[in-house]
């Protein structure tokens, strides 16, 4: 990486201020380390930089990077081995909380599950009766996203720390979303865990996984204005991002 890439690199994509090199891993730390599976040394540094002003911390090399390098590199045969649950245990829970979440009110929902791999939490949702559907860029890549209808619900569950540009995300998620709509997501905030002066040992810290956009709340709640979304937080996980609250929805958002 030339020097004027790197400067570029280090611009922050939220808010535009500068960010700086923050810390350096290994290419295969992943998120098993937190249950203490560690995959050998890959040899391969990866820095992450992160913003003096809002606090988003990203790895700028993957900004560089294709489709096809993220198949190889990333999401390809071995991925089950850094996420085992991807494939089902998550899926089906998620399907779970939205089931118990809007019980009846379900009636009401037009869903669309982004970055829902190849479908399950989606199929699960229509074999309760819901109208669902499920997209996922590295799945469905002949689909675009000008040809999907819009819906009222829209769910993204562990995808924002994924993608290396959270505005094209963004983009997508509203023009995806009707007018009346609610995008759930959940992405683990980085408050209290990247911190100036400590290193970054974070277990979501973890390129091999994906995890290439780290968010604080200041940087999440910058992004959803940049959009014209008011931002609510349930927990340090789970997020909620809306214009006007849907009324099948103010059970679990309060207006203000």
């Amino acid at each position: 990486m030339t020097s004027l890439d790197m400067h570029d690199a280090l611009r922050c994509g939220i808010c535009g201020n500068t960010a700086r090199l923050f810390d350096v891993v290994d290419f295969n730390k992943s998120c098993e380390e937190a249950r203490q599976k560690f995959l050998p040394l890959a040899g391969a540094a990866v820095y992450y930089a992160r913003c003096e002003s809002c606090g988003f911390c990203y790895a700028p090399e993957f900004r560089k990077w294709t489709s096809e390098e993220f198949a190889r590199h990333i999401y390809n045969d071995r991925y089950i081995d850094v996420d085992p649950d991807y494939i089902d245990a998550r899926p089906r829970g998620n399907a779970a909380l939205l089931r118990n979440t809007f019980k009846e009110q379900f009636t009401a929902i037009r869903h669309l599950d982004y970055g829902g791999g190849k479908g399950l939490l989606s199929g699960e949702l229509r074999e309760a009766g819901w109208n669902s559907a499920s997209y996922d860029p590295f799945v469905d890549t002949g689909v675009s996203i000008s040809s999907l209808s819009q819906f009222n619900l829209i769910t993204a569950f562990e995808v924002f720390e994924h993608v290396v540009d959270p505005n094209v995300l963004m983009n997508n998620l509203k023009t995806l979303l009707a007018p009346d709509g609610l995008v759930i997501f959940s992405t683990l905030l980085s408050d209290n865990d990247i911190v100036p002066g400590r290193r970054l040992t974070w277990w979501y810290a973890a390129p091999r996984n994906g995890h290439v956009s780290l968010f604080s709340a200041n940087s999440l709640k910058l992004l959803a204005g940049n959009f014209g979304f008011n931002l609510c937080s349930f927990s340090p996980n789970l997020h909620a991002l809306f214009v006007s609250i849907p009324q099948w929805a103010t059970h679990i958002i309060r207006p203000s």
